[in-house]
């Protein structure tokens, strides 16, 4: 059974397209409508703003391209930082949020000057109907919050891997970094669940009901990560009654939002050896568990974000 295959069967619904190469899990609008639930609110902004933006500023990043911008939470994020910001996704549904907040303030200088675009990590170079790349590349490119697992890998080599990472590394100034995360998916696939210390730095949402984690094992090699996110909704103004109920702790029922997002499984080696074999074996390549340099002994990281540099 081909890859192709595969993921044809086991996924629910259709993924639909948003931009040439890349198949878009968000096409429905389910996840994009209640995201801000799932993300969190202040707490984690505060948080992640320390860590996102205290990375980039160790580098003397000042241009940043935020290649999986989504609701465009990371880009307001560094914007408000101070940095010259150019975001991208795939998705037309996550990106309208973005378009919404922009517009929203626009009157203010840094929002009025930010470029939004719909691309894909295939075609990153053809971005430029909707936004300008600066001359000579970016100081750092980011993409984070586990979105490049989204990127399927139907042909089996890892070759549409490699040509987004490619991609990132062309849009990159000598000297400039990329950061890009995944899940920790060698704990997932040896344990067929997410960590039990699961990080909260990404995602803290307090309306966050269940996540059921499905590992897709072909012939002894696992080819595909499900996740299925039930996301409180009661209250909140989002539903019509109609959706699914559950029983939280103290017994109280609520309605639920339910989206599916599937994940190829980057595994620690294969994704290092990934990076090295586009930016080199040779170039300075820092991982980071959770944001952290150095964590206790027996900790188990959620994320594991890599940070490598073009040569100069």
């Amino acid at each position: 059974m081909s890859s192709k295959k595969i993921d044809g069967v086991y996924r629910t619904r259709s993924l639909g397209i948003a931009a040439s190469g890349v198949q878009d899990q968000y096409s429905d609008g389910k996840a994009a409508k209640v995201w801000h639930l799932y993300i969190g609110g202040k707490k984690r902004t505060d948080e992640y703003k320390e860590k996102l933006v205290g990375l980039l500023k160790k580098h003397n990043v000042q241009t940043v391209l935020d290649a999986a911008c989504g609701t465009g939470v990371d880009s307001l994020i560094l914007l408000e930082a101070g940095f010259t910001v150019k975001s991208v996704d795939a998705s037309d549904k996550m990106l309208k949020y973005a378009h919404k907040m922009r517009w929203q303030r626009r009157k203010e200088d840094i929002f009025d000057a930010w470029e939004i675009g719909e691309g894909d990590w295939l075609d990153l170079a053809n971005c430029e109907d909707s936004i300008t790349h600066p001359e000579g590349g970016y100081d750092a490119v980011v993409c984070i919050g586990n979105s490049f697992a989204h990127l399927p890998d139907f042909k089996g080599d890892q070759s549409l891997h490699k040509k987004a990472i490619h991609n990132f590394y062309s849009m990159l100034k000598p000297g400039g970094i990329l950061i890009i995360d995944h899940r920790n998916y060698d704990y997932i696939i040896s344990h067929g669940k997410l960590p039990n210390s699961s990080s909260k730095l990404y995602y803290q949402g307090d309306r966050i009901h269940n996540i059921k984690t499905s590992v897709l094992n072909v012939d002894g090699e696992t080819k595909m990560i499900t996740l299925d996110y039930e996301i409180d909704i009661e209250g909140c103004g989002l539903s019509d009654g109609t959706e699914p109920v559950r029983v939280k702790d103290d017994g109280s029922e609520i309605h639920v939002s339910q989206f599916r997002l599937s994940y190829y499984p980057h595994t620690l080696k294969k994704f290092n050896a990934l990076l090295e074999g586009v930016f080199g074996s040779d170039a300075q390549h820092t991982l980071l568990k959770d944001f952290e340099a150095t964590v206790p002994e027996n900790y188990v990281p959620s994320y594991l974000i890599h940070v490598i540099q073009k040569r100069e």
